[in-house]
């Protein structure tokens, strides 16, 4: 489990790539003071488990499944990252529930810049709107933002000075791929509903009950 609060930006050293797999060398400084081999880091959003690691630097392998539905495919050398440890028991919790587990890739569509606020318009899936909504959470490559805007088949963010210098998200450029977490206890909500649609015993909780204690608009 993880905050979306990115701990640092980590850069790839190797790439080695056999069909729809990887083996990532990240560099790294920060995440690696407590690591040990079977750790999670989360990666651009991803999480991904270490298999070996130095002073500097750690190995973690991409999966088939992973390589297929996020945007770790293309990463090359140079490449810099967001890494965040999975998160402590006793620690501060700044963001939001953040499993590590994408759920679609979207594109930068348009970005501009108000006073001190970078804005970006993310591209989505018409279908995977119901899962955003204004001032809700979402998981933009690993860094947990706050939804400024949600339209037909996009939503806008807004980017602070320390996120644009602390994320990757401050380099990105129109036409860039993301990978998006939505938030889970929204998913969590759509499938209680679905199955209570099909299931023939009486459940308290339905759309009229959500809708009533602001889970759903």
């Amino acid at each position: 489990m993880f905050t979306g609060i990115v701990e640092e930006k980590g850069t790839i050293l190797s790439v080695k790539q056999q069909a729809n797999s990887l083996s990532l060398v990240i560099q790294a400084k920060t995440i690696l003071s407590d690591v040990k081999v079977g750790d999670s880091i989360a990666v651009n959003g991803v999480c991904l488990t270490v298999t070996s690691f130095l002073s500097d630097q750690f190995t973690v392998d991409v999966m088939p499944e992973t390589f297929r539905f996020s945007s770790l495919s293309q990463v090359h050398v140079g490449t810099d990252v967001n890494l965040e440890r999975a998160m402590h028991a006793n620690g501060r919790f700044g963001g939001h529930f953040v499993s590590g587990h994408v759920d679609k890739v979207g594109k930068v569509s348009k970005i501009w810049t108000e006073a001190n606020a970078r804005y970006f318009s993310i591209k989505v899936d018409k279908k995977d709107m119901k899962y955003l909504m204004s001032k809700g959470s979402v998981t933009v490559d690993g860094t947990s933002l706050t939804i400024f805007d949600v339209e037909k088949d996009y939503f806008v963010i807004s980017l602070i000075p320390e996120t644009q210098k602390k994320t990757i998200l401050g380099e990105k450029r129109q036409g860039d791929l993301v990978n998006l977490e939505y938030d889970m206890l929204a998913k969590y909500m759509e499938n209680l509903i679905r199955n209570n649609a099909g299931n023939k015993q009486t459940s308290q909780i339905t759309k009229h009950v959500l809708r009533d204690h602001g889970f759903i608009d």
